[in-house]
């Protein structure tokens, strides 16, 4: 059996590295998944995920996470967590519960600190003064400033599907806002019968779709990853733009059961991907009229984009 690896941003690009390890040396999709966003929560040049995220509009880092198994369907998520290192890592013990499986503000924080996970402040020096410098400034919300949601999805060798997320959410949110991420079907799934995905973008457009959902119901029923992908962003994006004038930013990468993988976008995206037979690599996705255009990054080029 392959293994594959995909994930959003080229942020991601380490933490690619080191899952791309751990599922070469027979690891299994969650430990490499768990891995790869990790490394992008304790980076704080990052500061759209964990440590320097930037704060709501109260000047609080408060983070969503998701993580879903495609074998046994079961799931965890936080969301609005302050003051420790890895949500994604909470929502991954949340995923061994039957029931309460998604929790949030204090009642997640709680959870976290009965169960030792490890505390941190994740505001730093320079996501404060960024609030400081912007917080008094009227302007509408969006995503894909300083980057966004870090999301990987995963096939190990035993054909195990993976998918999981993190953020600190938009830059001066409302307290208690929640996105896409930490929101099953939205932000992530994962079905070892039909395929993972995860998004990133502005998270109330993505959630009016389902994304995540919409796009392995689709490689269920036959349609390829990429096929897939193009056609539930481009719908979704053409949709809102129908009913509403406009459609945020919206971007989506996916893998089928065999471990092809899929990527749509409404705007230019970098991701990293990585199998059995290719090392981690940055590509770009742009839209193309309906369907997604996908060119390789060179070493010199890697420098020009986000």
């Amino acid at each position: 059996m392959k293994w594959a690896v995909i994930s959003t941003w080229k942020m991601s690009y380490e933490g690619n590295l080191q899952a791309s390890d751990i599922l070469k040396n027979q690891g299994n999709a969650e430990e490499a998944v768990l891995r790869g966003i990790g490394i992008v929560e304790d980076d704080p040049s990052f500061h759209s995920v964990g440590y320097s995220g930037l704060p709501d509009i109260e000047g609080h880092v408060r983070m969503d996470a998701g993580f879903m198994h495609g074998r046994t369907l079961s799931f965890g998520a936080v969301g609005a967590l302050e003051g420790f290192r890895s949500p994604v890592q909470v929502a991954h013990k949340l995923a061994e519960r039957p029931t309460n499986n998604f929790l949030v503000g204090e009642g997640a924080a709680e959870y976290a600190r009965k169960h030792g996970f490890e505390e941190r402040d994740n505001l730093t020096d320079d996501s404060y003064q960024r609030y400081l410098e912007e917080s008094g400034k009227l302007k509408p919300l969006s995503a894909y400033k300083g980057h966004d949601t870090v999301g990987f999805v995963a096939l190990d060798r035993n054909g195990d599907l993976v998918s999981a997320t993190s953020t600190s959410g938009l830059f001066l949110k409302d307290k208690g806002r929640l996105g896409d991420s930490p929101v099953i079907g939205c932000g992530f799934y994962a079905d070892n019968e039909a395929g993972a995905a995860a998004a990133t973008g502005l998270g109330e457009d993505i959630a009016k779709g389902v994304l995540c959902y919409q796009v392995c119901t689709l490689m269920k029923n036959g349609y390829s990853a990429q096929s897939a992908a193009s056609q539930v962003v481009s719908d979704l994006t053409r949709s809102l733009t129908k009913r509403r004038e406009h459609c945020d930013s919206i971007s989506l990468i996916c893998m089928d059961k065999e471990g092809n993988i899929g990527v749509g976008t409404n705007i230019p995206f970098a991701f990293v991907c990585a199998d059995d037979t290719h090392p981690a690599q940055l590509y770009l996705a742009e839209p193309a009229e309906g369907d997604t255009r996908i060119t390789l990054i060179s070493a010199t080029e890697i420098s020009g984009i986000d």
